[in-house]
């Protein structure tokens, strides 16, 4: 054998039959690898080299010395064979006195495939790395966690899935951080060794992920083994691809159903359906005890479904239980307590919340509104409204980094609060009165307008309508009503009057309610 081989990447060969350093350190290449049964069978070597023994170590401490130096003597400067728990202290002393690695291996003759393996069949270690991905293609994975926990322990080496910012799974071990950093993630494939340890990773083709790779990654390994990983890991990438779609597929469907789950319950108001309360509990939906909501809102274009995911991630490393769905343009969620909590308590989720709407921002423009402590299933539907009423609002704030606390709010919350109920109607039907008497598209074009944010594009898709038709109304309803909506106060006040006549029993009782006032 005339290639190098180095202790590290034998240590990390999956197939070294157990191999262990029992006594010495060896920081030279070894160049030849000799297979023998006994240390009277080696023959003199002219190269720094391993000798794999067959036998176990004699019992008795000189003969166990004599094997060493014998071994040394001929030129050896490793020795590896089974039954080391046999070795006495002298033995290590004097392995390490004279520069002799000893290892210990349950199996000499698999030991001695992995070396050729390192060292010249480096096409058979790639074999072998592919033909365990392939059995672990086979098995049915339950997911893609699942999925990566087998091709790990079926390949030997730790794996994960990463983006250029962070390990987005990973099995068989941990990546190191300097690795992750190490890594290129522009070419198909890619290959680094620091310090911290290894990785060979391969661009993950995944319509819907983009920016992901696969790496195989582990300490020691040298180029022979990154080579073989770097095969294994395109082999692997299909599978893991096809995985992704699948479980993202799953996680649509079931983020749907969640939502149009959550959309009945707050449409049920203070109505009680023991069937949708059952499915809500079976989704593990607690909606008895102390809520306190929150909601997510894209101040542009969001895809809530990744909104949901980012933020289920984030809520996930913080203490307490949240229930999260996507709704309308963006997330509605909620954390639940069994018992009241203390001020201090709700405070600290607050500002929780407040931490995961900043991370939140780095990747979406969204408004977070956070709801009031209510208790049972009407308050989790009254905190819901709130936290919506608040993340409108902060939608338009960002002064307050656009992030608002409905228990914050002074004459907003008031005027929120008039309009659940009749005494803010005659209000909110004499403001629209010149509107309620027209024709009822343009209030419903200015309805739509406020609750899209003030934007004529998303309010035009919303109705079918062409972009010049709602810019029209909106001038035709801001001249009937004498009203600048381009004045925030103004237009907060608009639109909480359309919501209380949308709530209305009908438009006949706002025309009463302002012809009484």
């Amino acid at each position: 054998m005339t290639s190098e081989l180095d202790l590290d990447a034998l240590l990390a060969h999956p197939g070294s039959g157990g191999v262990r350093v029992v006594a010495g350190s060896s920081a030279a290449p070894w160049t030849r690898v000799d297979v023998e049964e006994s240390v009277a069978d080696l023959s003199r070597s002219v190269a720094s080299a391993l000798a794999i023994l067959t036998t176990s170590w004699p019992p008795a401490s000189w003969q166990q010395d004599a094997l060493i130096r014998r071994a040394r003597d001929l030129g050896y400067r490793a020795i590896a064979l089974p039954g080391a728990d046999a070795l006495r202290a002298g033995g290590r002393y004097l392995a390490e006195r004279l520069g002799v690695v000893l290892l210990e291996t349950d199996d000499p003759i698999r030991l001695a495939k992995a070396c050729w393996e390192l060292l010249e069949g480096r096409d058979a270690l790639t074999l072998g790395y592919v033909r365990h991905v392939a059995q672990s293609i086979e098995y049915h994975a339950t997911g893609l966690a699942d999925l990566l926990r087998h091709l790990s322990a079926s390949v030997g080496h730790g794996i994960a899935l990463v983006d250029a910012e962070r390990v987005i799974l990973q099995a068989g071990g941990t990546l190191p951080r300097a690795v992750h950093d190490a890594i290129d993630f522009g070419p198909w494939l890619d290959t680094v060794s620091v310090e911290e340890g290894a990785a060979s990773s391969v661009l993950v083709d995944s319509p819907s992920r983009a920016g992901l790779r696969l790496a195989f990654f582990g300490d020691g390994l040298n180029a022979a083994q990154l080579g073989a990983l770097a095969v294994a890991a395109e082999v692997a990438m299909p599978a893991v691809a096809a995985r992704i779609l699948i479980d993202e597929v799953a996680d649509v469907n079931d983020a749907a159903v969640a939502s149009g789950l959550l959309r009945d319950f707050v449409e049920q108001r203070d109505g009680r359906d023991a069937e949708l309360e059952q499915r809500m509990f079976d989704r593990g939906w607690r909606t008895t005890g102390f809520h306190v909501a929150f909601r997510i809102i894209g101040r542009t274009r969001v895809d809530t479904f990744q909104l949901l995911r980012f933020v289920t991630r984030e809520l996930a490393a913080l203490p307490g239980r949240f229930h999260v769905a996507t709704s309308g343009r963006g997330i509605t969620g909620w954390a639940s307590f069994t018992s009241p909590p203390p001020p201090g308590v709700v405070e600290d989720l607050v500002a929780s919340l407040r931490v995961v709407h900043a991370s939140t921002r780095r990747a979406f423009n969204v408004a977070t509104g956070v709801g009031a402590l209510h208790s049972g299933s009407p308050g989790l539907v009254a905190s819901i409204d709130g936290a919506t009423d608040a993340a409108r609002i902060a939608a338009t704030r960002s002064s307050a980094g656009w992030f608002v606390r409905i228990d914050t709010l002074g004459l907003e919350q008031l005027l929120l609060s008039w309009t659940e109920n009749d005494t803010f109607i005659p209000a909110a039907a004499s403001l629209l009165g010149p509107l309620l008497d027209g024709p009822p598209d343009l209030l419903d074009t200015l309805t739509a307008y406020l609750d899209h944010e003030s934007g004529i594009a998303a309010t035009a898709e919303a109705m079918g309508l062409h972009r010049n038709t709602v810019s029209t109304r909106i001038a035709r309803s801001q001249e009937i009503l004498g009203l600048d909506l381009s004045d925030a106060e103004v237009r907060l006040a608009v639109h909480l009057a359309c919501r209380a006549v949308r709530r209305a029993p009908d438009r006949t009782t706002t025309r009463r309610h302002r012809s009484t006032s």
